[in-house]
C-alpha cells in the first residue's frame, strides 16, 4: 500500500523584495506538483495561531514583527532579512502550513508531507529574525509535537546553512534532538563541531567543506546521523529541507545533484520508518536557484511517493568533492557514536 503524503503550497507572492534571492520566484518550478494526481493529500494552510507560535519565540519579539510590517517594505536586519506589509501574515501561514502538514500527518498511519512554504524559518531565534526568516517553522511545528506529547523529536537540517535559530530555541530542551549539516566558515557563522559543548549526544553540528558532494553527504548520513538516529530513536521527525547545498547555488559552493538530495530523503524516511512510525514532515528552507531546486524537490518528492526517480536535467556537480573522512571520524569521536 503506498504512503499517504499530505502537503501544503505556500508561496507568499506579495513577500518580495526588488531582486532579493528570496523571492516567489523559488517555487515557480514546482507549482504544477499541485496539479498531478498523483495522490496527494493538499491542506489549506490557516494562519499559525499566536499562542502556537509564542512557543517557540518570545510575544516581544511577535509583537515587534507584527508592528514593524507596517512600515514595509524595509529591511530589518543585515543579512539582509525583509519585511513587506503582508509578510507578518505570510509568515504565519507559512508555520501554519507545516502544523497542517504535521497535525495529518500525526493522525494517520503510513503519512508523510512536505511544506512547500516561503518565507523560510531556520535562522530565526527565538527573539530576533535572521537569514531571510521571520518565524522558525520547523521549531514551531516542534513545539507543538511536545504539547502533544510526541517525544523524543529529531530535526534534522540539511540547508546549506547552519540552522543557528532551531539550535537557538532547542538549546535546552531535552526532548529534542538537532543535526545540521551546512558549509564551513559561511553564514551565519555558527555551527561548529563543538559548539554545543553542553549536548554532546543531542545536539549534532557537521560542517563541510566546500564542494562536498553526493558521496561526501552519503557518508555523513550513513556513518554519522544514522548511528545517531539509532541511538536517539525518535517519535517524530522533521525536516528543514534546504536545497541550497544544490552545486548550482549562487549563495554557497557545496556540491549536491538533486539525486544526492534524494538519497538523504531515502535514509530520512527508512529512519523514520524504523523508528518514528513512519512519521516525518519536511519543511522548505533555502535554496535560491529556481532550476535546482525544481530539480531537487521534485526528486525528494518522488521518494515521498516511492516513485522512480525523475530525470536530473542538471546532473552531478563539475568537480569530485573533497574527502570528508576526517569530519565523519572526528564527529563520531565528539558524540561517542562507535
Amino acid at each position: 500500500m503506498p504512503p499517504t503524503v499530505y502537503a501544503t503550497w505556500v508561496p507568499s507572492p506579495q513577500h518580495r523584495y526588488g531582486d532579493h534571492p528570496e523571492s516567489p520566484a523559488r517555487l515557480r518550478g514546482l507549482a504544477d506538483l499541485r496539479e498531478a494526481h498523483d495522490g496527494t493529500i493538499w491542506l489549506e494552510a490557516p494562519l499559525a495561531p499566536i499562542e502556537t507560535i509564542t512557543r517557540a519565540h518570545h510575544p516581544n519579539y511577535v509583537a515587534y514583527l507584527q508592528q514593524i510590517v507596517r512600515h514595509g517594505p524595509a529591511v530589518i536586519d543585515y543579512a539582509p532579512t525583509y519585511v513587506t506589509p503582508t509578510s507578518f501574515d505570510d509568515a504565519r501561514r507559512a508555520a501554519g502550513g507545516v502544523l497542517a502538514v504535521l497535525d495529518a500527518v500525526l493522525q494517520n498511519e503510513s503519512a508523510r508531507g512536505f511544506a512547500w512554504i516561503r518565507p523560510p524559518g531556520h535562522h530565526a531565534t527565538r527573539t530576533q529574525a535572521m537569514g531571510f526568516c521571520l518565524f522558525n517553522n520547523i521549531a514551531i511545528a516542534a513545539h507543538e509535537a511536545l504539547a502533544r506529547g510526541i517525544a523524543p523529536i529529531a530535526i534534522v537540517d540539511f540547508d546549506a546553512h547552519h540552522g543557528n535559530g532551531t539550535q537557538n530555541i532547542f538549546w535546552h530542551e531535552e526532548r529534542v534532538g538537532f543535526v545540521s549539516t551546512h558549509q564551513e566558515d559561511i553564514y551565519p557563522g555558527t555551527g561548529d563541531f563543538d559548539e554545543a559543548e553542553h549536548a554532546r549526544g543531542r545536539i549534532l553540528n557537521l560542517p563541510l567543506p566546500a564542494r562536498t558532494d553526493d558521496e561526501g553527504y552519503a557518508r555523513v548520513f550513513d556513518q554519522v546521523i544514522g548511528p545517531w538516529m539509532e541511538r536517539w530513536q525518535p517519535a517524530l521527525i522533521l525536516v528543514s529541507a534546504g536545497f541550497d547545498a544544490h552545486w548550482r547555488d549562487p549563495l554557497t559552493q557545496l556540491g549536491l545533484s538533486a539525486r544526492g538530495f534524494a538519497a538523504l530523503a531515502q535514509r530520512l524516511v527508512q529512519w523514520a520508518n524504523a523508528w518514528a512510525r513512519g512519521r516525518i514532515v519536511f519543511a522548505l528552507e533555502g535554496g535560491y536557484d529556481p532550476l535546482a531546486v525544481a530539480a531537487s524537490g521534485r526528486a525528494v518528492w518522488a521518494v515521498l511517493h516511492e516513485r522512480p526517480l525523475p530525470e536530473d536535467p542538471l546532473g552531478p556537480a563539475p568537480m569530485k568533492g573533497p574527502d570528508v573522512a576526517d569530519r565523519i571520524l572526528y564527529a563520531r569521536r565528539l558524540h561517542h557514536l562507535g
